[in-house]
């Protein structure tokens, strides 16, 4: 009868852990220094946990995603009636 060799034991990291991973990444660290640095067993699982993080999808992002849509729709309006004013401006303050 053979032994079945053991296998390592799973860790388990909490969402904070994820978060700030990624976050690092996101400052310009890379993947292996970070996975040193907060004693992540591979830089692969930083790439999954960077993946879902970044790519969450869902109604939550769906709203999300209209919300800055509707901001960059008003800022653009802003912009215009901003640029107006300006021009208005430069018209009646010409001196005649």
């Amino acid at each position: 009868m053979t032994k079945k060799p053991k296998r390592g034991s799973r860790r388990a990291y909490g969402e904070e852990l994820k978060a700030e991973a990624v976050q690092m990444m996101l400052d310009g660290h890379s993947a292996e220094s970070v996975a040193t640095n907060l004693g992540i067993s591979g830089a692969n699982l930083l790439y999954r946990w960077k993946a879902k993080i970044l790519g969450q999808s869902g109604p939550a992002a769906t709203a999300l995603d209209a919300r800055v849509q509707q901001l960059e729709d008003e800022l653009r309006r802003a912009e215009r009636e901003r640029d107006i004013l300006k021009k208005a401006l430069a018209i009646f303050s010409q001196k005649t």
